[in-house]
């Protein structure tokens, strides 16, 4: 009866304790694990206790997180703001973590939990990093690895009551790393992928202030709005809702009054499989006085067949409306209504003075007739002038209905009679659209294609991109890399530069040391040319990347998967770009419709399995070559490869995709049979060599190799690349022989913390087999339970 009654009180206790639950925004809440249920043993004694298992509970949820960044000059003050709520029926506390921005100099840090000020700890990156592996080898979860380069601030959370909330408002200021005339802000929002749930509002919005012009402003990692409030000030805005962010928010700030060109280069020392480098240039216009815009040509033909009666037509005609107000003293402009008919404002282009009286002969059209494409083309073609950049927006929403009617026949027209000085944009309206059509047009015209799908504005659209090339300032660009040989550059042709934007150019290269780069273009027809001295393309590789170096070639390979997509839509397929699009995508985990099977494919992408994957995708094109040109999915393909080949950052990876796809410090792994593979791995052609998790040489490796430790981060069991050989980690059970690493290379520095094997101080959570306390930053089991 003894042994029974002690028996039944282990079992309540072990049921009502609670256990752990980790949550991560940008900072991090870590409530404590209580002491498990001990044996209460009297005769006989009682035997070893076993481990104590973890019980996953539900998530704290983050209500919303909110980042206000002030940039003044090369000081940024950065304000978090976020609220955790407690769903569970028990007061929850624990730890406070906020992982501290690589190469971030922090002059000062104020902390406040639902208002009051609380005192906070800044962990430098040597002591957070021996906390880190305490932790990593106490819960058994390598989830931090991925911070182990960084420094941490942390502050005791108060208890947050059941069904209750804390908010959390952090503050502090930091000197920006800068070079040259480019500053680099970064916030480390990646730890939201951690987040058993999407959060539901993230929004980061960036004030600059500086006393000299701001010339350009990218984010590599997001895509981002900007407002340029004058030449000196400027905010930038990131929102999304649902969303689990899986990198951290990068921006670049290009200050100065000259053209500039900012380069970056990339070359991976952890795969020794590619030899070649690839490269980001960022090419900003010039912003001082002599900047004078170029004068050009508007034509605006607009389609006013019977279908866009209504709410169309109204928009396209504010749309038009909206074209007038802005256009610069020297421009000039015409107009052109096709139906069944084409109506001119008037015969010949017209001064910008002239744009009243062209809005109110826009007020007498009405829609309704056919849809005569070729001859409203042609009627505009014939009123250009070559001494100007001619900027023709080609409004419409339905196939040729009159006339010539063959696509083919209609782009030989344009083809044979189009000007080098024309810069054809179209706007497909709905999806009675040719898209075939309308994409060569552009793509044969130094224009870009848009669609505008049924509930979109269609006024909106059209004002923001005239937004953009209100002001051109060169045209007909062109690069040349010295001595440096590039290949597979996008965006090809280069378009022209406007005020108030920049051009993001990126490709591969061979080699490398420095070169001079020589921009060249025309103003107002007269040859301009910028040369740039000791522009430096690395010629050795890079083992531990910075966050845009990171973003670099899947970037590349984004845009280039969305050129051979357009080609294999426009022009047909072969089996070699079928094999360019295939290899890519797997690569760098970007899902087409060749590569859907990224996210449902179980075995490894080696050689072998993609060349099988290349040859089933190619008797599926040649069994069904010819693809749709107008409907809801002819349209909908022609957006998503304009997104592709027009990206100024990679695309994020969609939430149901985030749990087999992964892209960590530039590199891409696949879930695949429990393990996260790198892709650069071969598996018919690469043999592992297996360090157990945990282990001694597991911390060893990360020691001698840093840039391990965001691919580690992932899982138990990891197979990932570095200097070309490929390290697997195996079960912590697993018998493996030891590893012989060789010394750190200079840009990986060894660090100086203590093995994580060795006994641990007595105040060391670990010096409790069932307790996890205010030392733990960080748990995260449930990707442990739920993988």
């Amino acid at each position: 009866m003894k042994h029974l009654l002690i028996f039944l009180l282990i079992l309540i206790l072990w049921l009502i304790l609670p256990g752990v639950q980790v949550v991560r925004a940008d900072g991090i809440i870590i409530p404590e694990q209580p002491l498990c249920p001990m044996p209460i043993c009297i005769d006989p004694p009682c035997p070893p206790a076993p481990p104590c298992p973890p019980t996953p509970i539900a998530q704290l949820v983050i209500r919303y997180h909110h980042v206000n960044v002030t940039i003044e000059d090369q000081l940024a003050l950065t304000k978090v703001d976020q609220v955790f709520y407690n769903p569970n029926d028990w007061a929850m506390e624990g730890l406070y973590l906020f992982p501290i921005p690589a190469d971030a100099t922090i002059t000062s840090f104020k902390l406040w939990i639902d208002g009051q000020a609380v005192q906070g700890e800044i962990l430098e990156a040597e002591k957070a990093r021996q906390k880190y592996e305490e932790i990593v080898a106490t819960l058994r979860d390598p989830a931090l690895l991925e911070y182990i380069d960084r420094g941490a601030v942390q502050a005791r959370i108060f208890p947050i009551p059941p069904r209750g909330e804390r908010q959390i408002t952090l503050e502090y200021a930091q000197v920006l790393p800068k070079e040259g005339d480019l500053l680099q802000y970064l916030y480390p929002l990646s730890t939201e992928k951690f987040s058993i749930q999407p959060l539901e509002s993230v929004v980061v919005s960036v004030d600059i202030r500086s006393t000299k012009p701001i010339r350009a402003i990218y984010s590599p990692s997001h895509s981002v709005s900007v407002m340029q409030k004058s030449t000196t000030e400027a905010q930038i805005r990131y929102e999304a809702n649902n969303v689990r962010p899986d990198q951290d928010f990068s921006l670049l700030i290009s200050f100065g009054e000259s053209e500039a060109i900012h380069l970056f280069t990339f070359r991976d020392a952890r795969d020794s499989s590619d030899a070649d480098g690839t490269f980001l240039l960022l090419l900003a216009p010039s912003t001082g006085s002599s900047s004078e815009p170029i004068p050009k040509d508007i034509l605006m033909v607009l389609d006013r067949s019977g279908s866009m009666e209504g709410e169309k037509f109204q928009q396209a005609l504010q749309a038009v409306q909206y074209i007038l107000d802005h256009l610069n003293a020297e421009d000039r402009f015409n107009i052109l209504a096709f139906s069944t008919t084409i109506l001119q404002y008037q015969p010949t282009l017209r001064q910008a003075s002239e744009a009243a009286e062209a809005k109110r002969w826009l007020q007498s059209l009405t829609a309704e007739g056919s849809t005569d494409i070729h001859n409203a083309l042609l009627q505009a073609i014939q009123m250009i002038s070559p001494e100007r950049p001619t900027y023709l927006i080609f409004l419409t929403d339905g196939l040729p209905t009159i006339g010539i009617q063959d696509s083919a026949l209609i782009l030989e027209e344009v083809r044979r009679k189009a000007p080098s000085n024309l810069r054809l944009f179209p706007f497909g309206i709905g999806y009675d659209v040719d898209t075939f059509l309308l994409d060569s047009l552009a793509q044969e015209n130094h224009g870009r294609s848009s669609y505008i799908q049924p509930g979109e504005d269609l006024n909106r659209a059209i004002s923001a991109f005239y937004e953009r090339i209100e002001t051109p300032l060169l045209t007909n660009l062109a690069l040349d890399f010295g001595e440096i040989e590039t290949y597979d550059v996008y965006p090809t042709p280069l378009p022209d530069l406007f005020a108030g934007s920049q051009i993001l150019v990126v490709g591969r290269y061979k080699g490398g040391g420095k070169t001079e780069i020589r921009l060249s273009g025309e103003m107002s027809g007269n040859p301009q040319t910028f040369t740039f001295q000791d522009q430096a393309f690395d010629r050795e590789g890079t083992l531990n990347p910075s966050p845009t170096q990171a973003v670099i070639p899947r970037l590349w390979a984004t845009r280039k998967i969305g050129h051979l997509l357009t080609q294999v839509r426009l022009k047909g397929a072969d089996p070699e770009t079928i094999e360019q699009i295939v290899h890519l995508s797997i690569r760098y985990g970007i899902v087409t419709p060749y590569t859907s099977y990224l996210v449902t494919e179980e075995n490894p992408f080696g050689s072998r399995e993609q060349a099988r994957i290349i040859a089933e995708q190619w008797q599926t094109y040649q069994a069904a070559p010819m693809m749709e040109v107008s409907g809801k999915g002819a349209v909908q393909q022609a957006a998503d490869q304009g997104l592709l080949s027009e990206a100024e950052a990679p695309l994020p990876i969609e939430n149901e995709t985030q749990q087999k796809v992964s892209v960590v410090a530039g590199r891409t792994f696949i879930y695949t049979n429990g393990v996260w593979v790198d892709t650069a791995f071969d598996p018919e052609r690469m043999k592992t060599q297996a360090v157990a998790f945990l282990s001694e040489d597991y911390f060893r490796l990360l020691r001698a190799y840093p840039s391990l430790g965001a691919a580690f981060s992932l899982g138990e069991r990891v197979i990932a690349l570095v200097n070309g050989v490929a390290y697997e980690v195996v079960s912590a059970e697993s018998q493996v022989p030891a590893l012989e690493i060789e010394p750190s290379s200079p840009q990986s520095p060894t660090p100086t913390a203590q093995p994580t094997d060795q006994p641990l101080p007595a105040q060391s959570p670990a010096s409790f087999p069932c307790l996890s306390g205010a030392l733990l930053l960080t748990a995260l089991l449930w990707r442990k339970f739920w993988r």
